[in-house]
């Protein structure tokens, strides 16, 4: 069973990128983000013709979270519960599958920039609101998977050139320690189980051939509880479509469950 994460930087200007990954790929769950599009605008018809349950969670022009599953999705949550949040960087998600019953966090974490500032304070405090619910929710013992684009570079070996990134609010010291504490709830930071070398990345910038000297970093995470942790066989990251025409600035990050 696969389950993947992409932040795919506008659905409706990927869309095919995204259906040619599908067909390729063939993923039975889907989690993506930055989608900007309000919910109705939302290409759902092609997915569903493919096979995928479709939930969005949907804000123009800007953020956007939604998943697409083979599963019957049970249950769907909007936002962080207890948290006013008005942007859409959040789903929850119930599917009834192969291995069981699995619950989804799909985030799009802010990107916090400049520090200091008002986007600063957001990010950090959406950080501690999503640490809290997974916390009251980690206690209900299941199958659970936060995945997404964190916008949180965890360490030096998940960035091409950490000097040039020490003041960036996806590499500074407060940033890390709110994602180290979340990790610290019981998750698993499920790629790193599976590859400990440097140079593995699921961003990289448009400018100045990042991607050709792959100058990235790596934001895009797949953090698993203790139960789905026995059901790991393998993580990776896809780069392959970095290179199609037209690209998403982030790549899919895949976990295989047995």
């Amino acid at each position: 069973m696969k389950i993947a994460t992409w932040n795919v930087n506008s659905v409706r200007s990927r869309i095919n990128n995204i259906l040619d990954w599908l067909k390729h790929e063939n993923p039975d769950i889907l989690c993506i983000q930055e989608t900007k599009v309000v919910d109705k605008d939302f290409p759902v018809s092609p997915f569903e013709e493919m096979g995928y349950n479709v939930k969005v969670h949907g804000q123009k022009s800007y953020n956007g979270v939604a998943v697409l599953s083979k599963f019957l999705i049970e249950e769907t949550i909007n936002g962080i519960p207890g948290y006013n949040d008005d942007q859409a960087r959040y789903i929850e998600t119930v599917h009834s599958t192969d291995v069981g019953m699995i619950r989804l966090s799909n985030i799009y974490l802010p990107n916090g920039n400049p520090v200091p500032g008002i986007k600063y304070d957001y990010k950090l405090e959406w950080m501690n609101n999503l640490k809290r619910h997974l916390s009251e929710t980690l206690m209900n013992e299941e199958i659970f998977i936060v995945l997404g684009d964190f916008n949180v570079i965890p360490s030096e070996l998940d960035v091409h050139n950490p000097e040039a990134w020490k003041d960036d609010a996806l590499f500074k010291l407060e940033t890390k320690k709110a994602y180290r504490e979340i990790l610290s709830l019981g998750f698993t930071d499920s790629f790193r189980q599976f590859n400990s070398e440097e140079g593995n990345y699921t961003f990289w910038d448009y400018q100045r051939g990042a991607w050709q000297k792959n100058h990235g970093i790596r934001i895009d995470h797949i953090l698993t509880s203790p139960l789905a942790n026995d059901k790991m066989k393998g993580v990776f990251i896809d780069k392959d479509v970095r290179d199609k025409e037209k690209p998403s600035d982030h790549v899919p990050v895949i976990i295989e469950l047995i």
